[in-house]
């Protein structure tokens, strides 16, 4: 039931932000389309109820002009909230088309479920987790306990705890499908002043963040159509397209070569080629002459 009322505000919202301004009437229209009207209008005193609770718990304001429609005042211009109602509304669609389920395929995101809301949890009252994880490179699991859960980051499917370990006095990350079991205690802890989690990510590609990797101009030569994907979704917030050629485009990004960044790049296949700096395209180079290698 909980579930189906949060879903219900969603609409709600998405709804009132999708038409710009709107009125009760104009709302009911749209409302009565959907399963849970059952073909009745919505009551307005439960309409101002919905409101209330909209704001309460998403902190988004819907207010009402000089000629009765209701308009979204404030609360929208924060990225993770965009982000939750967004997957609300995609949820809600489904749920309401499902008659098309089976031609909606949607990313599935198997980390996510299980450990999410325990290290949510521990993030807001501040205390550490102590957890058993199993890296792919070892043969067992290891007990870990007082990481401190700085903050969450989804990339390629996969959720990622970023923590500082107390053991290593380190920050790292750890992929929530890797977890065998976690526990938040009792351990109070403070986010560091110089921690923050945007800049934390600020010079790189994906999760890998090493500090002995510096960032750098990074020059990439893309052909073909490629380039049309890079223009409309770009590789990192750092890309500039600084030449364009009638067969290939140049562009330029301020990023540490990290792990993560060389296998997008080599995911590219022939339509990306490193320009510069001369140790990532040699790097890239040694990566395919193993791959070539592997097809002997």
């Amino acid at each position: 039931m909980a579930g189906n009322i949060l879903s219900r505000y969603v609409w709600l919202v998405d709804t009132i932000n999708r038409a710009g301004r709107i009125t009760l009437s104009e709302i009911n229209q749209k409302w009565q389309r959907t399963d849970w009207s059952e073909g009745n209008k919505l009551p307005r005193r439960t309409f101002h109820n919905y409101r209330s609770k909209i704001e309460e718990l998403f902190d988004i304001n819907i207010e009402c002009d000089n000629f009765n429609r209701y308009y979204i005042e404030t609360g929208l211009d924060d990225d993770l909230r965009i982000w939750l109602l967004n997957t609300f509304t995609v949820s809600n669609l489904v749920h309401e088309s499902h008659s098309l389920k089976n031609r909606i395929l949607l990313e599935e995101v198997p980390s996510g479920q299980r450990f999410l809301a325990a290290i949510i949890e521990a993030m807001r009252d501040e205390v550490c987790v102590d957890m058993n994880y199993h890296p792919f490179w070892l043969d067992e699991a290891i007990q870990m306990n007082d990481v401190k859960p700085l903050c969450l980051k989804i990339f390629r499917q996969r959720w990622y705890l970023i923590g500082e370990n107390s053991t290593l006095k380190q920050i790292r990350r750890y992929a929530l499908d890797r977890i065998i079991s976690l526990q938040p205690n009792t351990t109070k802890f403070k986010i560091p002043k110089t921690f923050n989690p945007k800049e934390h990510f600020e010079n790189n590609f994906g999760v890998a963040v090493y500090p002995d990797i510096k960032p750098c101009i990074v020059k990439l030569k893309v052909f073909g159509f490629h380039r049309k994907y890079l223009q409309t979704l770009p590789l990192h917030h750092s890309q500039k397209e600084i030449e364009t050629n009638e067969d290939s485009s140049i562009f330029q990004y301020y990023i540490a070569p990290t792990s993560d960044f060389i296998r997008e790049l080599l995911s590219s296949g022939e339509d990306v080629e490193v320009l510069t700096p001369e140790s990532l395209r040699n790097e890239i180079r040694l990566k395919i002459n193993k791959m070539r290698n592997r097809y002997k």
